[in-house]
């Protein structure tokens, strides 16, 4: 099997075993359906919003890191 095709296994595995561990146990996740103040006095609102955003901040700084290591080495 190429690198190229057991990267694919791994990725839609992976995205297998996340969709399956948020379709049972998200469930189980108590997270408030409402709020009349943004982050308010529950800490489970800052929970929620900190996993909806953290894996955008992830991407967003491991692109960062390897545009500005490839910069440094074309310089």
């Amino acid at each position: 099997m190429t690198t190229q095709a057991g990267f694919v296994l791994k990725v839609l595995l992976l995205s297998a075993v996340l969709s399956i561990l948020i379709k049972y146990a998200g469930p189980y996740i108590p997270i408030p359906v409402t709020g009349t103040m943004f982050l308010g006095n529950d800490p489970l609102q800052a929970i929620a919003l900190i996993l909806v955003f953290l894996p955008t901040l992830i991407m967003a700084f491991a692109l960062w890191r390897r545009a500005y290591l490839y910069k440094a080495t074309r310089d």
